[in-house]
């Protein structure tokens, strides 16, 4: 028994021995930063910040059609997506009850019409019997009075006739622009009721080769956007195709919900395909500034905090603000001002962490505008820590052998 036990102490503490090697060397490895950090190089290159909202395409004109009569619906002559032209028309509504009152005040101004004859007549008897001193200045007057409220009347009731023989041409409905009906909510057979407010029929957008997008922006964001900037957007219809556009108005409104300020941004663009349908939702993006050759690093680099990191120092901030340091930005003329903000990264210098302070200009959320600081092109910062299991491995593998 004991060369058996012999032989198993022997294999247990050679095992444990060499676990406890590979353990001391991944120990060590792990601890030295360039195999513990993931590092990337600074780079030059071109950069655009761009501010992103939602928005909704709406034709340029979209005009509700209605009705100003009541009535049932007699005919339909457009559907759905059907084109029309200015004047063309869209319905007709029942006309018998219009129609009949047409008539009635026609008639109405004929007979009107033959009393105003009968005025002017005895107007003109009652003349000549005043100058032959048969009647009195009265019967005279009473008699021009007469004849100004006959044609009183006239005129109201041509004017009445007037009125019914346009609501009657009103029992068609036209389209009062050309362009496309995108909806119709009337059917054959119903009963519109035309009261204090008009009530739609048709929609019909004016020209769908240009329309529109309304979106809204926060105030954080409206200061550095302008009319006439260029925007780039997407649709869900058309995932992999990017459409463009230009700021055209922003509207001074400002809409406030949950204490959120915002304002409405109406951006134009051309759609002389017509793929784009009024309604969709579009993700806008418009890009607000732009450097060119700018020092770039990356944003995981600025988020990255190592838990044993040092802190950066005063010496290690920059000294010159970056329109005084030669050469920074993206070559603007010395002497103007840029926002600026700052910002700590991190970098491997003779084996250990170094914080370093810089001055940080627009940013495109993955990569930040270096304009202050002690970074040049090449080093290599920090953007994360490179996850392993080298710690917990060689324990486990000593708790089975033990």
């Amino acid at each position: 028994m004991k060369p058996i036990f012999r032989t198993s102490l022997f294999v247990v503490v050679a095992l444990a021995l060499v676990g406890g090697g590979i353990y001391g060397y991944r120990s060590k490895t792990a601890q030295e930063p360039e195999k513990r950090y993931k590092l990337q190089a600074l780079e030059r290159g071109n950069l655009t910040q761009t501010v992103s909202a939602n928005g909704t395409l709406n034709p340029v004109v979209l005009v509700n059609v209605g009705t100003q009569v009541s009535g049932t619906v007699n005919k339909l002559y457009v559907d759905f997506n059907d084109k029309v032209e200015a004047g063309q028309a869209l319905l007709e509504l029942d006309a018998s009850l219009l129609a009949a009152q047409a008539r009635q005040t026609s008639a109405n101004v004929i007979n009107i019409n033959a009393t105003v004859d009968l005025a002017r007549a005895n107007e003109s008897r009652m003349k000549s019997l005043f100058e032959q001193e048969y009647v009195s200045r009265q019967e005279l007057d009473q008699a021009v009075q007469a004849r100004k409220s006959a044609e009183a009347q006239l005129a109201q009731a041509r004017a009445a006739a007037d009125k019914d023989r346009v609501n009657l041409a009103y029992t068609t409905v036209r389209s009062p622009v050309s362009g496309v009906v995108v909806n119709r909510v009337v059917d054959l057979g119903q009963t519109v009721a035309a009261s204090l407010q008009t009530p739609t029929l048709f929609q019909i957008a004016q020209d769908l080769s240009e329309m529109r997008i309304d979106t809204s922006f926060a105030e954080a964001d409206i200061g550095r956007i302008k009319a006439g900037q260029k925007v780039r957007f997407t649709v869900d219809a058309f995932p992999n195709r990017s459409f463009q556009g230009e700021v055209q108005q922003i509207r001074l409104n400002a809409t406030t919900q949950q204490n959120v300020v915002t304002y409405n941004v109406r951006i134009s663009l051309s759609n002389p395909e017509q793929i784009l349908l009024p309604g969709m939702t579009a993700y806008v993006n418009i890009a607000v500034d732009h450097r060119q050759d700018a020092l770039l690093i990356p944003n995981a680099a600025l988020r990255f905090k190592p838990a044993d990191a040092p802190a950066a120092t005063d010496k290690d901030k920059p000294s010159n603000t970056p329109d005084e340091r030669p050469g920074a930005g993206s070559g603007k003329s010395a002497g103007k001002k840029r926002d600026t903000a700052n910002g700590t990264a991190y970098i491997v210098s003779d084996g250990v962490l170094k914080a370093i302070s810089v001055q940080l200009g627009i940013t495109d959320n993955r990569n930040t505008e270096v304009v202050g600081g002690d970074l040049n092109p090449g080093d290599r910062v920090i953007t994360g820590e490179i996850s392993s299991n080298a710690n917990s491995k060689p324990s486990s593998v000593g708790m089975r052998l033990f």
